[in-house]
């Protein structure tokens, strides 16, 4: 690996249609970095990133790569063509001093045979490729352009391991804000043009983001500027909204307390009896709900069993599990569009559903931004009965006012995604089904959709990737627990978490993805009978003796951990103490389950040893 600074840009600019996209902005790459590049949609960043990676020229400016440094880039939109295999199109990846098992190794990691052809991969199966393409040389600089897209929550936490245990300097664009915090320590902003640096993590950007905002303001009033309108809405708005989302993250935390004192049906039914004011807010019953289907071969996956569970008036499901789960099959079963091959599902009122497709295929491209929200009829829509003019609604949903005309077939991904939210939230409903309404959408729009989501007065099902969305939104968890079970946890992603003691499991079949090991963990390869009977050795026999008392050490750490954890009011005190408690636990039992697997281990060993030096013949 190389060492030192590896990549600059600077001074680079870039533009676009007569508009400048990049205006003097700056990027500088030292060995082991760890860098998010943040901003909003349309702001640049896949555009700076080529830059970096040498596929487009600036207009002007410099872009700098140390003599030997080797940079790997993972586009938005994989190419595959080409290839027969997906082994050859990662190996073709590879360079002369990169190990040849790599790529391999790397695949079988993202839950690839290697042998499966480019043209049937669905659009996540292409992405987890491309980024095996890109991890497996270990560059010396890795760009990454949004890798969590189209991944499920057990890939997520692949790549989280594999970027947190990587060797490479790293620049990475996401809009996931849990990778974004786990792995990053660096933060460049890139905002009208330019970038700002904070040597800091992604845990601190927001405040700091919102103080220059701020301090640009009352700059702005001292010279009597005018704040441009159209902006105005769409930065400033920005830390306003901040605030009041984390308002609502202490009101979430009293509705979660709320949700987990209300007796729910987990696989067995379990209901209180004589409540008329929860029966009154009973939105959806399941009870005994299983559902198999027939797969290509002609053998059957049973991918729901045994489901009871309750929805009430006010609640945020969301619904967790592998790609392949059956996600969708439960969205369908429990607003009534599939009927369970077993068991039966009621609705506590009549339903007024409006769901929000992760494909955006409802849009049609011709239509313009108006006629989409508006049904072509007139300049203005009907929102909870009151009537607003089209322009003005738009502008709830970051759109300004002269893209009223704009054809939706130009729009950004991100665009699209604030287009469906913003026709389904003009609908009257009082059930929200949102399939990965987070796909595409930059940060920003993610607090519009966590505000949103906070103002709906109905029920919300949402199946989500998205750990820290969850967090924010979710009031329980439905996980996916293997074997077609699934399983109701209180709370967001984090309080899953602590409770089962891991995150979301990936699919038990041949190629699940496993889970990345600590770097810092070695485990040794079993060893044969004859060799496990040998003397312990000077190593091993310190483990034996002191493991116990690290045993009891983490056990304590534990039980102060869980009663930390039972303060019902932490996590409207302090959410973010909340989410550290939570992965301090979880790490905690993992540590202690191993090593109470190494202490086991040691004293058979010791058994064994003391046996086979008591048997006549033995040395």
């Amino acid at each position: 690996m190389a060492s030192g600074q590896l990549l600059a840009l600077r001074d680079i600019h870039l533009t676009f249609g007569g508009t400048p996209l990049l205006d003097g902005a700056d990027l500088a790459v030292s060995a082991g970095e760890a860098i998010c590049l943040v901003g909003r949609n349309g702001s640049g960043k896949s555009n700076f990133l080529k830059i970096a990676a040498g596929l487009i020229d600036a207009d002007g400016g410099e872009r700098v790569v140390t003599k030997g440094v080797s940079i790997r880039y993972l586009p938005q939109e994989p190419d595959l063509s080409g290839f027969a295999t997906v082994l050859d199109y990662v190996a073709a990846g590879l360079g002369p001093a990169d190990e040849p098992h790599r790529a391999r190794q790397t695949l079988e990691a993202l839950g690839f045979k290697g042998t499966e052809s480019p043209p049937t991969l669905s659009g996540g199966e292409a992405r987890r490729a491309a980024l095996a393409r890109v991890l497996a040389p270990e560059p010396d600089v890795l760009l990454l352009d949004e890798p969590t897209n189209h991944l499920d929550l057990p890939a997520i936490e692949w790549l989280e391991g594999a970027l947190a245990a990587r060797r490479s300097a790293l620049v990475l664009v996401s809009h996931d804000r849990r990778l974004l915090s786990n792995v990053c320590r660096t933060t460049v902003w890139l905002d009208r043009g330019m970038t700002r640096r904070l040597n800091q993590g992604f845990d601190a950007f927001e405040e700091w983001r919102d103080t220059i905002l701020a301090q640009e303001e009352v700059e702005r009033h001292k010279l009597d500027r005018q704040i441009v309108a159209e902006e105005a809405w769409v930065r400033y708005g920005v830390s306003a909204r901040r605030k009041r989302n984390q308002k609502r993250l202490r009101d979430l935390g009293s509705l979660r307390r709320k949700r987990a004192e209300t007796p729910r049906a987990i696989g067995t039914v379990k209901f209180t009896i004589g409540d008329e004011d929860a029966t009154s807010k009973l939105v959806i019953e399941g009870r005994k709900l299983t559902k198999t289907w027939r797969d290509a071969s002609g053998g059957e996956q049973t991918v729901v069993r045994d489901l009871s569970l309750r929805v009430l008036l006010g609640d945020r499901l969301g619904i967790v599990g592998p790609n392949g789960a059956g996600k969708t099959t439960i969205l369908k079963l429990l607003t009534g569009e599939l009927a369970p091959d077993a068991g039966w599902i009621k609705h506590g009122v009549t339903l007024q559903l409006v769901s929000l497709d992760q494909r955006r295929q409802s849009l049609d491209p011709t239509a313009t931004l108006q006629e989409a929200l508006t049904g072509g009829r007139g300049d203005t829509v009907t929102v909870g009965g009151e009537t607003k003019h089209v322009v003005s609604y738009m502008s709830d949903f970051l759109f300004k006012p002269d893209q009223v005309r704009t054809p939706v077939g130009v729009l950004s991904g991100g665009e699209r995604g604030r287009l469906m939210l913003a026709r389904a939230l003009a609908r009257p409903s009082n059930l929200l089904v949102l399939d990965e309404p987070t796909n595409d959408l930059d940060l920003e729009t993610l607090d519009l959709l966590q505000e949103l989501l906070g103002d709906y007065p109905g029920t919300a099902l949402v199946v989500s990737h998205d750990r820290d969305f969850l967090d924010r939104v979710a009031t329980s968890i439905l996980a996916f627990e293997g074997d077609g079970r699934w399983i109701e946890y209180a709370g967001g992603y984090s309080d899953m978490v602590a409770q089962r003691g891991h995150g979301v499991l990936a699919k038990a079949t041949p190629a699940a993805a496993p889970r990345p090991k600590a770097p810092a963990r070695i485990e040794a390869a079993p060893k044969p009978a004859s060799q496990s009977r040998q003397r312990l050795t000077f190593n091993d026999q310190h483990a034996l003796k002191t493991l116990p008392a690290r045993m009891t050490v983490l056990s304590q750490a534990i039980a102060a951990l869980e009663a930390r954890l039972a303060d019902p009011a932490l996590f409207a005190r302090d959410a973010k103490a909340f989410e550290a408690a939570a992965a301090e636990l979880a790490e905690a039992r993992a540590a202690l389950a191993a090593a109470e697997e190494r202490w086991l281990e040691l004293e058979i060993r010791r058994e064994e040893a003391e046996a086979s030096a008591a048997r006549p013949g033995t040395d």
